[in-house]
């Protein structure tokens, strides 16, 4: 896991049946891959963790809320015994999945409303940790990756070219003007000028333009001399 200058990784969301799967591992260099609860079914991340092998992509666990109906981006309020029972069996279930395609789970990454909850609160976030093992964690500056730094555990910080962001440093809420960026070539900016900052860069694989903006950005890394490189 460790990150030599001039490296960076370029991930998507996987495996939320509205994403183009395929074309986006023949240009991500790690697959977030929705483990059933927002998205996703045992024979899809099957499919993805077969085409990550077959390209050296490596695979993370996008661990969500239970609520397919919201696609996992709306908060609840969830006991911790609960969500670290639901994150388990999340991790748990794509660790089998990919080891029977000859993978292995490489990190942890929460998904829509349980990413920007761990970010603040300590519970949620201490759930989201003892679910996952010793798995390194992938994810924007906040409680998580404290807690997880204080357990010794890897952290990946983690930035969005395709996104807007407050003066707070956080994520604009998507219904703010500014907050989904479409245009490729101001993604591929932002991707460049994110780079030097963080581990990991994500493209959204949900967007309608996915494909092309993470080609866009790994465009532009490569140009400005970056190696791609998974988690």
């Amino acid at each position: 896991m460790t990150q030599r200058a001039g490296e960076v990784d370029l991930n998507a969301d996987l495996g939320e049946e509205v994403t183009d799967d395929a074309a986006l591992l023949a240009v991500v260099t790690s697959a977030n891959l929705a483990c059933g609860y927002h998205a996703g079914s045992a024979a899809i991340m099957r499919a993805v963790c077969a085409g990550a092998a077959e390209r050296g992509v490596s695979v993370g666990a996008q661990v969500s809320y239970d609520d397919r109906e919201h696609f996992g981006r709306v908060a609840r309020d969830v006991a911790y015994d609960v969500l670290r029972e639901q994150v388990a069996d999340q991790v748990g279930t794509l660790r089998a999945i990919a080891a029977s395609e000859g993978v292995g789970v490489r990190y942890v990454k929460p998904h829509g409303a349980l990413y920007h909850r761990v970010l603040d609160d300590e519970e949620q976030a201490t759930a989201l940790l003892d679910g996952s093992d010793d798995l390194p964690v992938l994810g924007m500056p906040g409680a998580s990756l404290d807690l997880a730094a204080a357990r010794g555990r890897t952290v990946l910080l983690e930035g969005f070219p395709d996104r807007g962001y407050g003066a707070d440093g956080r994520l604009l809420p998507r219904g703010e003007p500014g907050a989904l960026l479409e245009d490729a070539d101001e993604i591929a900016a932002a991707a460049v000028a994110l780079a030097p900052r963080v581990r990991s860069l994500c493209v959204h694989g949900d967007s309608p333009g996915a494909v092309a903006h993470a080609r866009a950005c790994r465009d532009a890394l490569e140009a400005a001399g970056l190696v791609l490189a998974g988690l």
